[in-house]
């Protein structure tokens, strides 16, 4: 049997490349076992004929949180074939443990849970936040309170009862970036936690500067082909124990089928976040060049994410795609476009979305792997309709003229690891 004590971090002493370890993390004992592929456990429960014992392995969990020793006793406490990709994902963020839930909400839950049991249930958060972590700590859903902040202003807005310091960088959907380091710093002992859905780690690691949790939607970047839900947490052990014991509990835990197909989505992740990158930065300096948009928005970092607002009617251009597919979410092969004003984060008070710069002629696009000049065209033809008029577009301040755009990087840059 595949059991997750087979999955221990690796103890080679020579640090691997982040495409090395995409590949191999969570696989490494493949070859002992005599399978090339990762096997799919799909027990939700394992026999055992000695119940003293499992009613101590249960004790222990209960206690400490911590992975069983031997074989599994019931999916809602682990399963192996998801304990490979949480172990796969730990490896290429640089972190001790992680975590794997439902999706990247439930995930979000558990962090917040988490601290919340310990009495710690103030949020200190910048936005822009994905809409919908806007809104459940906006909302109080879970008991929490949160206090909304610039990142110049998160130490002067820490409490003692404050658990948690969130940000998103790049941010959805401005892609605005923050410096991870400089806020890690005005956190203090409070954990910093970075969703990195946008970047990934081929991108940056979180841990490097500074933060002590990190977020990912794994729906996204991590499985790549927009057919698997999850979320995980990369952190330290002890608080990964606390986060196992929250899942458990919640029952927001990650189906096997859906653990096996985001640890094969990790193997290419470099080789994808790269290559759509490099045409997304492409696409963002025709963009600014164009004078049917106002501002584009590309982050410093690189990415494959662009936004950009026009001077005419952003519906239309949604409607007028044809290979580009007008949806929510990002991250998979084909490139998505979609109105954040209307969808992702239609639930975040407008005056909220419009001071952190979700205006209404703002789209924000997912680029894919498809070459780069048809996706141009594509956006051309969609935009043909518009004309580069001024009048009624309140959002572009007098001193942006046509075309402006926000941090768009040199190719070397956004294709680093």
């Amino acid at each position: 049997m595949d059991t997750e004590s087979s999955m221990a971090p690796s103890t080679t002493t020579r640090t691997r490349a982040l495409a090395t370890e995409a590949v191999h993390a969570g696989r490494d004992d493949l070859a002992a076992l005599g399978l090339h592929a990762p096997p799919i456990d799909l027990s939700t429960t394992y026999p055992s004929y000695d119940s003293r014992g499992e009613a101590a392995r249960i004790d222990s969990f209960a206690t400490t949180g911590a992975r069983l020793d031997g074989p599994p006793v019931y999916a809602r406490l682990d399963n192996p074939t998801t304990a490979r990709f949480e172990t796969a994902l730990a490896r290429l963020e640089g972190t001790a443990s992680a975590v794997a839930f439902a999706s990247g909400m439930a995930a979000l839950t558990a962090v917040l849970l988490a601290r919340a049991s310990v009495g710690l249930r103030h949020v200190v958060a910048v936005r822009p936040l994905y809409g919908c972590s806007d809104h459940l700590l906006g909302a109080g859903l879970l008991g929490t309170e949160v206090t909304w902040t610039d990142p110049a202003g998160i130490a002067d807005a820490i409490r003692p009862d404050t658990g948690l310091v969130i940000v998103e960088t790049p941010a959805n959907p401005t892609l605005k970036e923050v410096d991870i380091r400089s806020v890690a710093h005005s956190c203090g002992s409070v954990p910093l936690l970075v969703d990195n859905t946008f970047a990934t780690p081929v991108l940056q690691r979180p841990v490097e500067h500074g933060a002590r949790i990190v977020l990912h939607s794994a729906t996204k970047y991590l499985g790549g082909h927009g057919d698997v839900m999850g979320g995980v947490v990369a952190c330290d052990e002890e608080f990964a124990a606390r986060l196992r014991q929250v899942r458990f509990a919640t029952g927001g835990v990650l189906h096997p089928m859906a653990g096996y197909l985001l640890l094969r989505g990790l193997s290419t992740l470099p080789v994808r976040v790269r290559a759509a990158s490099s045409s997304a930065a492409e696409l963002s300096r025709r963009l600014a060049a164009d004078p049917r948009i106002a501002r584009v928005h590309y982050p410093e970092l690189g990415g494959a994410m662009v936004s950009f607002e026009v001077f005419g009617d952003p519906h239309r251009v949604i409607a007028a795609v044809r290979l580009i597919t007008p949806a929510v979410s990002l991250g998979s092969v084909d490139s998505l476009i979609q109105h954040p004003a209307s969808i992702s984060h239609r639930i975040v008070d407008e005056g909220d979305r419009q001071a952190s710069g979700v205006g209404d002629r703002l789209l924000r696009m997912s680029v894919g792997l498809e070459d780069v000049e048809d996706l141009w065209a594509d956006l051309c033809q969609a935009l043909s309709g518009e004309e580069p008029v001024r009048q009624g577009f309140s959002d572009v301040p007098a001193d942006v003229g046509a075309g402006a755009r926000v941090g768009v990087v040199p190719e070397s840059r956004s294709a680093g690891r």
